[in-house]
C-alpha cells in the first residue's frame, strides 16, 4: 500500500478520507488495495480509516486483534458492539465526506461490497458517504508499462492461437474428419497451458450457429455441435501469463464455414463491425480532450445496432474493464446494464465488443481491446478483425 499516494488521491478527490471495513471477507477490493491477506480468519468486524491529512486509524476486534498489523497507523481494539459504535463517531470526527466501496442506486455493483446496515451505521457517526469507484479504478484498474506489456504479450499469444484454431477447423473440414464445439475449446486451453498463460479455469466460448445466440455459452462434450459445411463460427478467448500482475487480453473473431456466408449473417457482421468502429472513433476523438465516461462511448456503438433495426439483438455493454481479472475493477463501456459515469484515465485498458444474437438461429460478437497507455495514447492491441474467416474453401 502506497499511503502517501492514497493521501494525495484523496485530497485531489476532496474527500476527507476512505474508510475500509469488512467482515468474513467479504471485500477483496479492501484486501487488495492495502495489500492485505486474505488468507486466516476474519470473523470480526474492522475498519481502517485513511484521512486526507494525518495518520490512518486501525479498529479492530479484541480476537483478532493482529488482523490489520502490517498497516501503518494508530490501532484501537473493541469487544462490544456499542463500542464500536463508539469509536467509530471518534475515528470519523471532523470529517464531512468519505469514501466507501459503495455505489448510490448501485449504478456501478463492481464496488459495491459494503453493506447498507454498515452504510447506515457510518452515515449515524456524522460523515457523508460518497462512492470509492473512481479511487479504486486508480489503485485496482490503472497499469504502468509492464501493465501494458504483459498485455501485448498476451495479445500476440492469443492472435496466434485463435488462428491456430480456426487453421484446425479448415483442415477437419477439407480431411472430413470430425471436430467438435468442445474439442476446439480443449485446444485452446491446451495451447494457453503450452504458452504460459492462465484463463482462471474459466472456458473460452466456441459456439457453431445458434449457439452463440447464448453470449456465454460453454461448450461440452454433451451439447457440442460437430462442425459441418455452412455453419457459422464464433470464438471468444481471453487469457494472460500466469504472474501476479499480468494484464488479460480478451478477444472474440467470427468466422464462417465456406465461401459465401448466409446474406443476414453478413448484414449483422457489418452491422457489428460499424458499432464498434463508432466506439473506437469516439474514444479517439474525446480522450484526452476533456471528460470521457463509459456510458458515452456505450451509447456511440449501440446506436449504430439500434438504427440498423437489432437494437433489442445487442443484449449486454459494450464492453467491460480488463486488468489482472479479465472483468477487472476500472470503467465498463456501459449505459445499458447500468450507467457507467467513471473517467476514462491513462492507463485503464477495456474491451469494445458489441454482439448481435439472434435467438435459435445465429450470432456474431467483434471484439477488440483498448490501452489507454500510462503516456495518454489510444492503443487497439492487436488486429482489427474486418471480414468473416472463411473456412473448407
Amino acid at each position: 500500500m502506497d499511503l502517501g499516494a492514497i493521501q494525495g488521491a484523496l485530497r485531489e478527490a476532496e474527500v476527507d478520507g476512505w474508510l475500509f471495513y469488512d467482515f468474513h471477507n467479504r471485500d477483496p477490493i479492501a484486501y487488495s488495495v492495502l495489500g492485505l491477506d486474505m488468507k486466516g480468519l476474519a470473523s470480526r468486524r474492522w475498519f481502517y480509516f485513511i484521512p486526507a491529512n494525518g495518520e490512518p486509524t486501525k479498529l479492530a476486534h479484541s480476537v483478532e486483534p493482529h488482523k490489520l498489523d502490517s498497516l501503518p497507523g494508530r490501532t484501537i481494539r473493541y469487544r462490544a458492539w456499542k463500542e464500536l459504535h463508539a469509536h467509530l463517531r471518534s475515528m470519523l470526527s471532523g470529517s464531512g465526506r468519505i469514501a466507501m466501496q459503495y455505489s448510490p442506486m448501485g449504478n456501478i455493483p463492481y464496488v459495491a461490497t459494503v453493506d447498507a446496515g454498515t452504510i447506515e451505521l457510518v452515515r449515524a457517526s456524522g460523515p457523508e458517504v460518497v462512492s470509492s469507484a473512481g479511487l479504486v479504478q486508480r489503485f485496482e484498474a490503472v497499469a504502468d508499462e509492464s501493465g501494458l506489456a504483459s498485455h501485448r504479450t498476451a495479445g500476440e499469444k492469443i492472435q496466434r492461437i485463435k488462428d491456430e484454431a480456426y487453421a484446425r477447423m479448415d483442415r477437419a473440414l477439407r480431411d472430413g474428419t470430425a471436430i467438435t464445439e468442445a474439442e476446439v475449446r480443449d485446444f485452446i486451453l491446451q495451447r494457453f497451458a503450452e504458452e504460459g498463460m492462465t484463463s482462471d479455469g474459466a472456458s473460452p466460448i466456441v459456439g457453431f450457429n445458434d449457439h452463440p445466440a447464448d453470449p456465454h455459452f460453454e461448450p461440452t462434450p454433451e451439447n457440442a455441435y460437430t462442425l459441418k459445411s455452412g455453419d457459422t463460427i464464433l470464438i471468444d478467448l481471453w487469457a494472460r501469463l500466469e504472474n501476479d500482475t499480468a494484464f488479460y487480453y480478451d478477444v472474440t473473431w467470427c468466422g464462417y464455414a465456406g465461401s459465401e456466408p448466409p446474406e443476414e449473417y453478413g448484414r449483422i457482421w457489418s452491422v457489428a463491425c460499424d458499432a464498434r468502429d463508432a466506439a473506437l472513433e469516439l474514444v479517439r476523438t474525446r480522450f484526452g480532450k476533456g471528460d470521457l465516461h463509459g456510458w458515452e462511448i456505450d451509447e456511440a456503438c449501440r446506436a449504430v445496432v439500434e438504427r440498423a433495426g437489432y437494437g433489442d439483438a445487442f443484449v449486454h455493454r459494450t464492453g467491460h474493464s480488463i486488468g489482472h481479472e479479465v472483468h477487472g475493477n476500472g470503467a465498463n463501456i456501459d449505459n445499458l446494464e447500468t450507467r457507467d459515469d467513471r473517467l476514462l484515465v491513462p492507463g485503464l485498458c477495456f474491451s469494445v465488443e458489441p454482439g448481435i444474437y439472434l435467438e435459435g438461429r445465429m450470432a456474431v460478437r467483434t471484439e477488440i481491446d483498448v490501452f489507454l497507455t500510462p503516456s495518454g495514447d489510444v492503443e487497439v492491441v492487436g488486429p482489427i478483425q474486418k471480414d468473416l474467416i472463411r473456412i473448407g474453401v
